[in-house]
């Protein structure tokens, strides 16, 4: 089975700013391609899920129902461009809080394939795509390839400076898929 994970903002949505939040659909902006990268990842056979750390809930920034709604009008934009995704999981805790779902653990990635009624996948045939190395940490530790987009927080001027390395690095999520498609 080929899985797509996928982080929310900076990915699919405008990156925030660091240490800002998404806290109303009205701030949710959807990046350029996404749909149709989206799409063309469906049409050859991925399922894609998003992963996403969503602290803001946790630091009282903005309440679980402002979360749903905005994950709800996202879905339901996706529905609109025939675009199916398998499940939405976030982790709402703090750092702090240690958790087992917070990325870079892996508790999300696990939970997601969970999901999908079966015991074992080939993780040679899954993605994370991020915008940050936690992203590419935590894709690394679950054993699935990884792609850092420069769409959102982190960027290419970095490289010296990175501890981990992704197995790729793309513009957006256009090109990202335009990789993953190639191999």
């Amino acid at each position: 089975m080929k899985i797509i994970f996928l982080d929310r903002d900076g990915v699919i949505n405008r990156y925030p700013g660091d240490n800002k939040y998404v806290t109303r659909w009205s701030e949710f902006k959807f990046l350029r391609g996404v749909k149709s990268a989206l799409k063309k990842l469906i049409q050859n056979g991925f399922k894609i899920f998003i992963i996403s750390n969503q602290a803001g809930v946790s630091k009282g920034i903005f309440s679980q129902d402002a979360l749903n709604r905005i994950t709800k009008n996202m879905l339901n934009e996706f529905k609109k461009s025939a675009i199916h995704i398998e499940g939405v999981f976030y982790c709402v805790h703090r750092e702090e809080d240690n958790c087992s779902c917070r990325k870079p653990k892996i508790g999300l990635l696990e939970k997601a394939v969970k999901s999908l009624g079966i015991n074992k996948i080939d993780k040679k045939d899954c993605f994370f795509i991020g915008d940050t190395l936690r992203d590419v940490q935590t894709g690394k530790a679950f054993g699935c390839r990884t792609v850092l987009v420069f769409s959102g927080k982190e960027k290419l001027a970095n490289r010296d400076k990175w501890k981990i390395r992704p197995d790729f690095t793309a513009t957006d999520l256009c090109e990202a898929t335009h990789i993953i498609l190639k191999r």
